[in-house]
């Protein structure tokens, strides 16, 4: 008797619920939609390369379950737009029939693109649409903008089953070697700033060739990706004041700007000589500069941002001068496995946010196998630099326990080195006034850097960096092309208020 009241009651609720099951009846939508945004600007793309997705929030505000019986892009199945609409696809990501909509509820719609520069406005480079809800007096619409840029493709090629590669010892990296006769390109020794280039893999500057890169050249990697200048060859990117040469990643969107490790390095190989940069920035790789046992000349050049090293020198020779470095996995700037170094008015800074990274390394060994292997530190000289950080040691020494050469001096240099703990009071490396590897230091006073998180390592006109350079080494022009005064302010800037 209880089991079948029980069932009773079950039913008739059954029954009572679907007699008033009204709020699953759906009206026409009648234009009265909202959208998180009425216009949505998909950033700037390559051409044939599709972009990162965007999102768009549609909301029924109404007290009404509506069905909107058109959701569509204005220019249909030609469009270069495609959408996914709470999940849905669609005819081909483009139309979209009686999407349902609950009363105060919302859904949204994915929106991506895949465009060539010949479907842009000719005269802004272009490319738009729009996405449609409704029909006729209750049409709405949301605005669809994608700047689109032409570029020069770089990347491995294909035969059959086999991709390009280039030998790299018993190992084999991912890339091809550059070609003075491509069928496409043309030669792509040369790098000019008439188009932005696209590199997949690492771009192989062989034995005897040259790199030249023009200024105002723009190079976009992809992941995993950098340039490779094997033994014999040579990089020169030298770009001007006005026009400087950019190495970034290839993914433009704004949350991208600033992440780190989007891409490999521009690594020097072993044997590669005479390389250059000049006025040139290097953001969001892995690696800056890579420099193994060659030479590089490195001038108004700005790193930004790197996973591991800003430059990464292992048994290098390298002068710099007006170099600026932030931010670092590892270490700002790496002078390893000895070599010969020597930079003047720089700026090595590394807000890393972690108690390990520091702005300035020098060493002259490692260890393999349990057996120090040691090399001669010819030089490392840093004259009118900072050296600077969020954590209290930013400079370290590891020398060798061998007699193997290790020269190094810091002269004018504003460092941070907070001796916490007192672990490093006897060490002879970090007397920083013997008169011998520190002369005229200025310990853990405050540059006062613009803006580190943006890279903005100007100097204020009452940073502890003004006036405390030395002559000797002066560089006249700064990082932006200022005049310095006598006697100059340390590192790549001259304040603000000498630059007025």
């Amino acid at each position: 008797m209880i089991r079948n009241l029980a069932y009773l009651v079950f039913v008739a609720i059954i029954i009572s619920l679907s007699s008033c099951r009204n709020d699953f009846d759906f009206q026409p939508s009648t234009g009265g939609l909202e959208f998180s945004r009425d216009t949505i600007y998909l950033d700037t793309v390559f051409t044939n390369i599709g972009s990162s997705t965007y999102t768009l929030k549609v909301f029924n505000n109404s007290s009404n379950n509506i069905s909107i019986p058109n959701l569509a892009l204005a220019k249909g199945l030609n469009s270069k737009y495609r959408m996914t609409v709470d999940g849905m696809q669609g005819n081909e990501g483009k139309i979209f029939n009686n999407v349902e909509l609950l009363a105060k509820d919302s859904m949204y719609i994915f929106i991506e693109t895949t465009a060539d520069i010949a479907d842009a406005n000719p005269t802004d480079f272009l490319y738009t649409d729009q996405i449609q809800f409704g029909v006729g007096s209750n049409l709405q619409t949301v605005e669809l903008v994608t700047l689109i840029q032409d570029a020069v493709f770089l990347y491995p090629q294909r035969n059959g089953s086999v991709t390009e590669s280039i030998p790299f010892g018993e190992d084999a990296i991912y890339g091809f070697f550059l070609d003075e006769n491509d069928a496409v390109n043309g030669n792509e020794y040369h790098w000019t700033n008439t188009k932005p280039y696209v590199v997949y893999g690492y771009a192989g500057v062989d034995s005897g060739k040259t790199l030249t890169i023009d200024p105002g050249a723009r190079v976009h990697f992809h992941e995993s990706s950098g340039i490779l200048v094997a033994n014999g060859g040579s990089i020169k990117a030298n770009g001007t004041l006005s026009n400087q040469i950019i190495f970034e990643g290839d993914r433009l969107e704004p949350g991208f700007a600033e992440t780190p490790g989007q891409w490999g390095a521009i690594w020097m190989t072993p044997g590669s000589t005479g390389n250059e940069f000049n006025y040139v920035t290097v953001k969001n790789s892995i690696i800056g500069l890579w420099i193994q046992d060659s030479d590089a000349t490195i001038n108004n050049t700005q790193i930004y941002n790197s996973s591991n090293f800003g430059i990464y020198g292992q048994t290098a020779r390298i002068t710099g001068e007006n170099v600026v470095v932030n931010s670092a996995g590892q270490v700002a700037v790496a002078c390893t496995l000895g070599g010969s170094y020597a930079f003047k008015h720089s700026t090595f800074n590394n807000n890393w946010p972690s108690s390990k990274q520091v702005s300035l390394l020098i060493d002259n060994y490692y260890i393999n196998n349990n057996q120090e292997l040691a090399f001669d530190l010819v030089k490392a000289e840093f004259d009118n630099c900072i050296i600077y950080g969020s954590n209290q040691v930013q400079f370290l020494v590891n020398r060798a326990t061998t007699s193997n050469v290790f020269n190094y001096q810091l002269n004018n240099c504003l460092l941070k080195f907070n001796n916490v703990g007192n672990q490093f009071t006897t060490n002879p490396d970090y007397q920083f006034n013997d008169g011998v590897h520190y002369n005229g230091i200025t310990l853990n006073a405050n540059p006062k850097f613009y803006n580190v998180a943006k890279n903005k390592l100007n100097i204020e006109e009452t940073s502890a960096a003004v006036g405390l350079g030395n002559n000797s080494f002066l560089v006249p022009i700064d990082i932006m092309g200022v005049n310095r005064t006598s006697p100059p302010d340390l590192g790549a800037y001259q304040n603000a208020a000498k630059s007025e």
